[in-house]
């Protein structure tokens, strides 16, 4: 049974931190955002630190984290952005206290090794959705469903239909998050157990033979065969070899799942893009695909 945190309240205090990446600028438009929405900001050192690529040694990240899983009066986390490095402190941070204690995390990209890891471990809800790195950018309505997950009000997604989709009914706990996190993570303590999930992906930046690999290792390793259902998010700004791959990403992902009966969404709104939507990983939802539309709501 999953755990949802307590949804947020006008008052309540929220945290920013960087788990991996550091940060190109200050986050002055999210800090506004949040205070809008009447919440206390407090930032992590994290936010102005710097180690090479990352917010700062792995000590430092793990610490930052650790300092806001502790703090009871924190209600959320958000990760200020992804990038990579979050996978090399996930060890040193300890998170029982969430078990008596929880609270949202929020984010995307490279957090979703701390989706994985807090729902595997914890069964712990968490929130793929825009992150304060992405405010200056993102579209209203996904910045609006970011507030309306932290604060409890229902979600339910109605997007036209994509003609790769495979139809039918499915509910289940959402999984998921970025396709190369997650198979850097399969085999770890921070694994999915994928069986009866409605599992979400999306991706950035790979070449589509990559892509095609990642999914073959997922399916070799049993974790596509059993799923309730599919969501594809954004596979956005991919590359090619000079001997084209022959197949766009949308139709790789197919040929990978062709042999499933499960229902199979493209074209989700969510991932590297600017109409980011957000979705609360661990909690039940129903998928329901039919020829003209595609139909997710929490349940």
């Amino acid at each position: 049974m999953s755990i949802t945190p307590p949804y947020l309240q006008k008052g309540d205090r929220v945290a920013i931190v960087c788990p991996a990446k550091k940060l190109p600028k200050p986050m002055d438009d999210a800090v506004r955002l949040l205070q809008s929405w009447g919440l206390e900001v407090i930032l992590g050192e994290t936010v102005t630190a710097g180690y090479h690529q990352f917010a700062g040694d792995d000590t430092l990240r793990a610490a930052d984290l650790q300092r806001f899983v502790d703090d009871d009066s924190i209600k959320a986390i958000f990760a200020a952005r992804g990038g990579y490095g979050t996978v090399r402190i996930i060890d040193q941070v300890a998170f029982s206290q969430l078990a008596t204690h929880p609270k949202w995390l929020v984010g995307f990209s490279d957090i979703t090794v701390l989706h994985a890891h807090l729902y595997s471990n914890y069964q712990l809800c968490t929130i793929h959705g825009q992150m304060p790195i992405n405010i200056p950018d993102a579209t209203a309505t996904s910045v609006e469903t970011l507030r309306q997950a932290l604060f409890g009000e229902p979600l339910q997604y109605t997007i036209t239909s994509h003609q790769l989709n495979r139809q039918g009914t499915a509910q289940g706990p959402l999984i998921g998050g970025n396709l190369a996190i997650l198979v850097s993570i399969a085999g770890s303590v921070s694994d999915y157990n994928y069986s009866g999930k409605i599992l979400f992906i999306e991706d950035v930046g790979e070449y589509l033979y990559a892509i095609d690999r990642m999914l073959y290792m997922l399916k070799r390793a049993g974790k596509l065969k059993n799923l309730a259902g599919l969501i594809v998010g954004g596979f956005t700004d991919l590359k090619d070899n000079d001997i084209p791959f022959g197949q766009t990403a949308e139709e790789i992902i197919r040929n990978a799942v062709e042999e499933y009966d499960y229902p199979v969404c493209f074209n989700f709104p969510a991932g590297h893009v600017a109409d980011n939507w957000a979705m609360v990983f661990g909690g039940n939802i129903r998928l329901t695909i039919n020829d003209e539309q595609t139909v997710i709501s929490s349940i």
